[in-house]
């Protein structure tokens, strides 16, 4: 019978009871958690826009025309331009005492209360840790890290509340390049989707709740408004657009606010052809058109307050309802590490680790 912890070297470490005296040391078995967003430049200068991009736009998850088509254009005309707009749009947000985005900041803070959490019921059985899609800390990186640590098993969590390809499916193809490289792999789950998990519509209502408690005014509409995906991906299959939908339902029902109050949008939108409907920015606009004067805007679908939300609401569709007559903008923020929001991973990961802890 082999007995992982008969012999040790270091903290952690052990080698196989009958194996030769230069065996390298094992780490002894954990299990390992790896919260996943989205992902963040190095920096807001040229160069490091231009490399994040770079690696964004060039997944065919994201952009899937035909290399010979898209690369001459993303190379020559889109990355020559757009790192400057995209620096001056993230220094307006940048954490300058960190040095990092807020999306890193926030992720970061994210993962300390799950690891305090999970760490207070399971010790050093659990190693928790983040990783992005795009840029750094890699997922590439923060894998190899979890197994060298001894996890022999990872679960990887997506924080896409809402599954579509370009975000979900592109970071478990990630992830799952990394084991390819690996002789030895660790067990892995991907935790799903989780658009209508109870508490996680119970804390997109408890941030609503907060926020209009402190109005002296209610808004006329609450907007959700999700980040855009191309129509035809509908049309293709994808159910994002379906999950979204279901969202601002649940939660429209928990708030118990009728059904012209509340308003599904898609913002960020890229490139020429048709995108979900309606479009945010245009959609703010009608609303103040339409005498509704003061909304409310929050955005479900992503995990942490980052640059479309921090800049893209707070500047150019705040702009849009401002500029057609509307009077009161409040901005909701993401779910970030609100406790309410850290007690929904915590459930969701101990379902997910069923078995393992």
């Amino acid at each position: 019978m082999l007995d992982m912890h008969s012999r040790r070297d270091a903290p952690g470490m052990g080698r196989l009871a009958f194996a030769p005296a230069d065996h390298p040391p094992i780490a002894a078995a954990k299990v390992g958690v790896a919260l996943v967003n989205l992902g963040t430049p190095d920096g807001t200068d040229y160069w490091s826009m231009r490399r994040y991009l770079n690696e964004f736009l060039s997944d065919k998850r994201v952009i899937d025309y035909p290399a010979w088509l898209w690369q001459p254009l993303l190379q020559l005309v889109i990355l020559s331009k757009r790192p400057f707009s995209s620096g001056e749009a993230y220094r307006g947000i940048w954490n300058e005492e960190r040095d990092e985005s807020p999306l890193l900041t926030i992720t970061r803070a994210q993962t300390e209360k799950v690891r305090l959490a999970l760490g207070a019921r399971y010790g050093e059985r659990v190693v928790v840790d983040f990783c992005m899609r795009y840029g750094n800390p890699s997922t590439d990186s923060v894998i190899r890290k979890l197994k060298d640590e001894g996890c022999d098993r990872i679960v990887f969590f997506p924080l896409y509340p809402q599954y579509s390809a370009p975000t979900t499916a592109t970071a478990n193809d990630q992830v799952f390049r990394s084991l390819m490289k690996m002789n030895w792999q660790p067990a892995l789950r991907t935790v799903p989707h989780y658009a209508d998990h109870p508490l996680y519509i119970e804390a997109l209502a408890q941030t609503v709740e907060r926020a209009y408690a402190k109005l002296e005014n209610r808004p006329d509409a609450l907007v959700t408004s999700y980040h855009g995906l191309p129509m035809r991906y509908l049309k293709e299959g994808d159910p994002y657009h379906c999950l979204c939908c279901k969202t601002t339902r649940l939660l429209r029902e928990r708030l118990g606010f009728r059904k012209e109050e509340v308003v599904v949008t898609f913002q960020s939108r890229f490139g020429p052809e048709e995108w979900l409907q309606p479009y945010t920015v245009e959609e703010v606009a009608r609303l103040a058109d339409s005498g509704k004067k003061n909304i409310a805007i929050m955005a479900p679908a992503f995990s942490s307050d980052c640059v479309e939300t921090l800049e893209e609401i707070n500047e150019e569709i705040k702009e849009s309802f401002i500029e057609a007559g509307g009077e009161m903008f409040t901005y909701i923020p993401c779910l970030n590490d609100d406790d309410a929001h850290i007690e929904m991973m915590i459930a969701i990961l101990e379902n997910e680790t069923q078995g393992w802890l």
